[in-house]
């Protein structure tokens, strides 16, 4: 059956502390909104994922989807959560899928097995939700301080999302409830339209992200799935032409000459790209920025360094380390050695102590040797997720 996913994502999510609304916050070197598409994007079963977002947030949701197939563009959402999950629904009306899982963009965690349960209970019920057994006992507090009882915790589940339906069934149950008070989650709206609702096992790591504590836990849980350690080298070198000053490392450093190249022949910058580019088999620099292009004709090499950081991130890897050695005779790099590193770890967007630069002469030999050019050798070193 074909099947689309919802993902609401219009929240302000002002429970998770200052910053950003959650859902584009960093959690593993991606925002939580791309690492949830992402997760829905790459199951066969999944023909289209549809986010639902504040207008206001349209640039911050734009950059978080750049480049995901199978991501649609993004559609306003409402007031309320019901509000947002019905455009969404009227989004896919114009070409409907026979089912639809409706998620919250704070649970970057599901996993492809959710996503097919989720997909094969709504083919049998028509509405279904993963749900958990209660491990802790619940109790009432009726006075403050004091318990009073409570329920019977066998009958009762935490609900998660994907929650899975008929695409037909509801939409109708939506369109029933327009204006009317806002219902928690889509299983109640089903039920409200008079359906029941099945149920599947959920997943304990599929957490929604709330509090500054949870983004905490993210983040190790991220960590701990970026399993695949990557390193791959650069190697680029420009010759001495006239001037008064070369760029290394995105640094400008005064010197009698300067150097030849169709950008700004930063020599540092271009190896360190090459790197970066080859632990995700990217081609090369030379691919993604041809010197047959009149617009990269005196081009800053540091656009060059910040478009192979975002490719490594939106592969939902994380740079673990870049390293750098400079080989000329002249100028010194001693000197320039720190402002080369923070240089380098801004534009990378990491710590400047995941970066090094080294510099060595050739011994006077070859054409660095001679003062004719500067080489730079690189090496990066890159955590992604395990992809056979």
């Amino acid at each position: 059956m074909r099947t689309d996913v919802i993902v609401v994502a219009a929240g302000s999510g002002q429970r998770a502390g200052e910053g950003l609304p959650k859902q584009y916050r960093p959690v593993g070197g991606q925002t939580v909104l791309r690492r949830t598409l992402e997760n829905f994007a790459r199951h066969g079963g999944i023909r289209h994922v549809l986010p639902v977002i504040n207008p206001s947030h349209e640039a911050l949701c734009r950059e978080s989807i750049a480049g995901l197939a199978g991501v649609l563009a993004p559609v306003a959402g409402g007031p309320t959560r019901q509000a947002s999950v019905r455009a969404g629904l009227e989004a896919l009306a114009a070409d409907p899928p026979d089912l639809v899982l409706i998620h919250d963009a704070a649970r970057p965690f599901v996993t492809e097995r959710l996503v097919s349960e989720a997909i094969a209970a709504a083919e049998r019920h028509g509405a279904a939700v993963p749900a958990l057994a209660l491990v802790d006992t619940i109790k009432s507090v009726l006075q403050p301080g004091f318990v009073s009882g409570g329920p019977n915790r066998e009958a009762l589940r935490s609900v998660q999302t994907p929650q899975s339906f008929r695409f037909e069934l509801i939409l109708a149950a939506h369109r029933a409830r327009a204006g009317a008070d806002d219902l928690t989650d889509d299983a109640a709206v089903a039920e409200a339209a008079g359906h029941k609702v099945a149920t599947f096992a959920g997943d304990p790591a599929n957490v929604k992200l709330t509090t500054p504590e949870d983004f905490v836990a993210a983040e190790r849980n991220a960590a701990a799935e970026l399993v695949d350690v990557r390193t791959a080298t650069g190697f680029d070198v420009h010759a001495f032409a006239p001037g008064d000053h070369v760029m290394l490392g995105g640094v400008k450093i005064p010197f009698n000459q300067g150097l030849g190249g169709h950008s700004d022949a930063d020599v540092v910058l271009h190896a360190l790209t090459d790197a970066l580019l080859g632990t995700i088999g990217s081609a090369d620099i030379g691919f993604h920025f041809p010197p047959s292009e009149p617009q990269w004709k005196g081009a800053a090499s540091d656009q060059f360094l910040a478009h192979a950081a975002r490719l490594v991130r939106a592969a939902g890897g994380r740079i673990a380390h870049l390293d750098a050695t400079v080989i000329c005779e002249a100028p010194r790099i001693g000197p320039h050695r720190e402002a080369m590193r923070q240089r380098i770890a801004e534009i990378a967007e990491i710590s400047t102590a995941r970066v090094s630069v080294k510099a060595t002469t050739s011994e006077k030999l070859g054409f660095t040797g001679r003062r004719e050019g500067i080489a730079a050798l690189a090496a990066a070193t890159v955590r992604l997720p395990w992809i056979d």
